[in-house]
């Protein structure tokens, strides 16, 4: 029997986030990958470098790459440096990948990362979305619901 799932992943310390992701899609689901990096990244990651603010992911020949991330050059780092958007691979379960390749095939959905971060045990992961784009009007209706929320919080507030 497999083991349930979390609803919510631990992250002990939040190294990047893509904020817009939210804004700009509707998130379906959520998948939490590793991430195959090298020892310099790594570095760079825990100094809380890092950047996935244009980035996605895509699948190839039954792996998932995190494309266009940006991790900067360790700064101590020697000539065994790492190259800042190189495609870095994404450890996910084969179920998980096939599931992942079904709906971006099928319902022509996209691959989002929302955050990376480091789990209690120290291993960096990837909070992977499977999403679909908004249109327009639906960014517009976001807007308009987040300003009543707003405004209805402020109303109670004062009111008491």
């Amino acid at each position: 029997m497999a083991r349930p799932k979390p609803s919510t992943f631990d992250k002990q310390k939040v190294v990047a986030e893509n904020r817009k992701a939210r804004f700009n899609y509707t998130i379906e689901d959520v998948f939490e990958a590793g991430l195959a990096l090298q020892g310099t990244e790594v570095k760079s990651l825990r100094f809380g470098e890092g950047s996935i603010a244009e980035s996605y992911a895509e699948i190839k020949d039954g792996q998932v790459w995190l494309v266009n991330a940006n991790i900067p050059e360790f700064s101590h780092g020697n000539r065994h440096n790492h190259e800042p958007k190189r495609p870095r691979k994404l450890l996910l379960h084969t179920r998980e990948i096939e599931k992942l390749f079904g709906a971006v095939e099928r319902k022509g959905m996209t691959l989002v990362p929302l955050s990376i971060y480091f789990n209690a045990r120290g291993r960096a992961k990837v909070e992977l979305a499977l999403a679909k784009g908004k249109q327009a009007h639906d960014k517009r209706q976001t807007m308009k619901d987040r300003d009543w929320q707003r405004d209805k919080a402020r109303l109670l507030r004062e009111k008491g």
